[in-house]
């Protein structure tokens, strides 16, 4: 049994997806980021960065426990894992992982920033909602045209670079996108949003969910709370 300590958050929800695409056996312990779980002890002891998700499996490597946050760490694991959704070939791995890191190292961070300064910014910085909305239609560009000539991100078949995006583009409204512009990526969307386990996989907490906007969420989130050494 894998135990799952997460958030209906995007990153939240790529493990969630692929638990349920590889069908592992899972068990799923909220941390609500808003009330400040993030910050528990027991938390920090397997995500030392105070972000979900993170995941304990008590049959990792060699029959021993392990722990793992970030969700590109846990996805390359659970693909091992299962074997499933990343190329045995060295090639396809490649591309695959390219994907992978463009996710983490850009759509992320940078979707991210977009929906903090259009949607959570207690001050609204004109500057910065136009750099970051400016990035995400770039961002969204780049994939767009990769879906021209690939049928999916990482390459022909559906895999864990497919499952890493897709919930960062679920807020696309919030980010200021208009799907007209993009007609490849958004017919891939569509279609991955009609897997069975994706749909599965983004009910997970979905119901626990709250709005990140009181006081003490930001302060938790974006304030003093969030910067202080624990």
């Amino acid at each position: 049994m894998i135990e799952v300590y997460s958030w209906a958050t995007p990153n939240g929800h790529k493990v969630h997806i692929m638990l349920e695409e590889c069908a592992l056996p899972y068990r799923v312990h909220p941390i609500d980021i808003g009330a400040g779980d993030q910050f528990s002890k027991e938390f920090l002891a397997i995500s030392p960065n105070n972000k979900v998700p993170a995941i304990v499996d008590a049959d990792g490597p060699d029959g021993q426990p392990i722990s793992l946050f970030e969700s590109g760490a846990i996805l390359l694991y659970l693909a091992a894992k299962a074997g499933r959704f990343l190329p045995a070939d060295v090639r396809g791995k490649y591309e695959v992982l390219q994907w992978l890191m463009f996710q983490m190292a850009g759509v992320g961070p940078m979707l991210g920033q977009a929906h903090h300064f259009r949607i959570y910014a207690a001050e609204k910085i004109p500057y910065a909602i136009d750099r970051y909305t400016n990035e995400a239609r770039r961002l969204y560009g780049v994939m767009d045209t990769r879906l021209a000539k690939s049928k999916y991100i990482g390459g022909a078949e559906y895999s864990i670079a497919d499952i890493a995006i897709f919930p960062w583009l679920r807020s696309w409204k919030n980010q200021g996108i208009d799907w007209a512009e993009f007609p490849h990526l958004k017919g891939w969307f569509d279609e991955i949003a009609t897997r069975p386990a994706v749909m599965r996989g983004i009910e997970v907490l979905a119901g626990a969910r709250k709005a990140l906007t009181g006081d003490k969420a930001r302060d938790v989130l974006f304030g003093a709370t969030q910067y202080a050494r624990h």
